[in-house]
């Protein structure tokens, strides 16, 4: 397709100069450069083509990047890459030395916050907000806020600062009634009330529009507050907390969108633009299953039929979500909950069977945690299926809440070790180590399927207590034939696999399957090698460390997760007082944050591929 406009723009400045007719033009050969893009080279598509007008305008209106604009998560923003001289780069983006999925500040000056994680955004432009004013500055600060990431604590907590302190910020609410998932929760049905309050939305748009003097404005606007609590009593929480409310409008209007932008622009204080959008607008298969495009991996742009791959393997959420199914039809005490990933973490199958003992949370990590603690306390036997880098933001309730009172929740932890394409703000690096130390936890990780649904059905006997970790990777299993009866596993005790004579291998979780290979590769050298696959990282099998000291003269240590304070860290704790001579190396993600890319180009970076842990061990032949 010919792209007229889009070809010409490598600035928002040269936005400035375009008709609105042209801004219009310009919108669809934006979304449709994203479909060309995104069917070959897969993102989050649907997010990113409801807010196209949105990324437009803001950036026609403001000058950026003088002006900042903070978009929460990232999922909305490739418009707003696409804009801002980042357009053929574009086409690489989520690939190894390519663009970031996400705004990143090392990347471009209009990336004015980096973000992966939800919720941020108006806690971080309220900082640039505030900076700007002590500088004295004269910087406009934008934050977009979903309306799915609405439902995280952090961006309350953001708004009831800004709404005190009087600054001058626009908090611009992207309302699409849907994150991933349809978003839950009590705010999100507040905005659905608030969007189809239109006898309140019509009255103040049209007595605010009819007013030219601002003095005329002042004295009518406490007869529009009298008509907001007539006609919509429950309308007054963002003026309760402190934000001028404008909206709602219609955010795939360019026009619309344009003229209000202008209007807020200059008002002085904290200031909430309400918009509505429509995710995947523009692509009929996008607006008709917005769940799936989210993120839909590669498809064909005729149909909009997703690109497979004949005969995959399950990946691990289907593993988790078809156990925890079987075991909840034989134990009524045990209940899902899941922070706004219910189809990611494949506990949509749980709420499918059984949708009164399913909780989705909203994007809300910390009160998961708390809440499966509230739960265990009162005898129901709760998994919490929460993605690894997410898990990070409920680290405080794990150790007050849960680990404290040694509750038993089963933590499901989702996408650990290297994910891929989402990258730095998403890899699965820390929960190993972060976990580790706090008292009373259990952490294991399978090394495959078929362990993964023993752990799962091991973690509901009464052997184990207290808060139980289960880590697993995003992506496909083995291939395994799943057997019908599940199997106990000893807690704390790790298995060997192969018996050598010169090194031991310890490693804990998928990664063992590249150590197999690594060792399959080294011929008739196989034999100087034994493989142990620790399974458990807190009880650790101090017995099957001393054995590998004892009998090898080197032990390596492997493990998907940053080698600081994991598996690594524990054996070099077991053996300090034991006097070994065994020396002891450590193979996991290096002291740095990993980029996007392939996991297998992410695994060769790390030094934890195959061919790297064959060139380890041949080292210390």
């Amino acid at each position: 397709m010919e792209f007229r406009i889009l070809d010409k723009i490598d600035s928002p400045a040269d936005l400035k100069s375009l008709t609105i007719r042209q801004l219009e033009t310009l919108c669809e050969e934006i979304r449709q450069y994203m479909i060309e893009c995104c069917a070959t080279n897969p993102g989050h598509l649907g997010a990113s083509l409801g807010s196209v007008e949105l990324a437009v305008a803001l950036h026609y209106v403001f000058n950026t990047p003088e002006d900042k604009i903070v978009w929460d998560v990232g999922h909305q923003a490739y418009a707003h890459k696409i804009i801002t001289g980042r357009r053929e780069a574009f086409r690489l983006n989520r690939t190894k030395d390519g663009l970031s999925g996400f705004p990143k500040m090392s990347e471009s000056p209009y990336d004015s916050f980096g973000v992966g994680h939800a919720s941020t955004s108006v806690s971080a432009a309220l900082g640039l907000a505030t900076a700007a004013r002590l500088q004295g500055k004269g910087t406009k600060v934008v934050a977009v806020l979903g309306d799915g990431a609405f439902s995280g604590g952090l961006a309350y907590e953001g708004m009831n600062n800004a709404g005190a302190s009087g600054t001058d910020l626009l908090v611009v609410l992207n309302d699409n009634q849907i994150a991933i998932d349809k978003n839950v929760g009590a705010m999100h049905n507040y905005l659905l009330r608030l969007s189809t309050s239109t006898t309140y939305n019509r009255v103040k748009n049209k007595v605010w529009d009819a007013l030219g003097a601002n003095w005329l404005r002042r004295h009518i606007q406490k007869v529009v507050k009298s008509s907001k609590n007539f006609f919509f009593k429950h309308s007054t929480i963002f003026s309760g907390l402190g934000f001028r409310y404008f909206g709602i409008i219609d955010g795939n209007n360019i026009s619309e969108l344009v003229e209000k932008l202008r209007r807020v622009k200059d008002l002085k204080g904290p200031k909430l633009l309400h918009i509505s959008t429509v995710k995947g607008k523009g692509y009929k298969p996008a607006e008709e299953n917005q769940s799936v495009f989210h993120a839909p991996g590669k498809f064909d742009i005729e149909t909009g039929e997703r690109i497979r791959t004949e005969g995959s393997p399950l990946k691990y959420q289907n593993i988790f979500g078809r156990t925890v199914v079987r075991l909840a039809e034989k134990d009524s005490r045990i209940v899902g909950i899941t922070p706004a990933m219910l189809s990611g973490g494949q506990l949509s199958d749980m709420m499918k069977a059984f949708p009164e003992r399913t909780f989705d949370v909203g994007i809300a990590e910390e009160h998961a945690v708390t809440f499966a603690a509230g739960l265990a306390a009162n005898s129901m036997l709760p998994f919490c299926n929460v993605y690894s880098s997410f898990l990070q933001r409920g680290f405080d309730q794990i150790i007050h809440d849960v680990a404290l009172q040694n509750l038993k929740v089963i933590f499901t932890i989702d996408r650990a070790g290297l994910v891929g394409e989402d990258g730095a703000t998403h890899q699965g690096a820390f929960d190993l180590a972060y976990l580790r130390f706090i008292p009373n936890i259990t952490e294991m990780a399978p090394i495959n399927e078929i362990e993964m649904q023993d752990m799962i059905y091991s973690a509901t006997l009464d052997q184990y207590t207290g808060p139980i970790t289960i880590r697993y990777p995003r992506g496909n299993c083995l291939g395994l034939t799943l057997p019908d009866e599940f199997k106990s596993i000893e807690k704390g005790k790790a298995e060997r696999l192969s018996r050598g004579s010169d090194i031991a291998v310890l490693s804990i979780g998928t990664i063992g399957n590249q150590v197999i290979k690594a060792i399959e590769m080294l011929g008739q050298d196989s034999s100087k090698v034994s493989h142990y696959n620790m399974r458990f990282l807190r009880p650790l099998d101090t017995e099957a460390v001393k054995e590998a000291a004892s009998g090898h003269k080197v032990i390596i240590t492997v493990e998907d997760g940053c080698v600081i304070g994991g598996l690594y860290g524990a054996v070099c704790e077991a053996l300090a007082n034991e006097g070994t001579s065994c020396r002891i190396f450590g193979m996991g993600i290096p002291d740095k944050f990993i980029e996007q890319g392939t996991v297998p180009e992410q695994l060769k970076e790390c030094g934890i591929d195959a061919e790297s842990i064959c060139r380890a061990m041949k080292y210390f032949f």
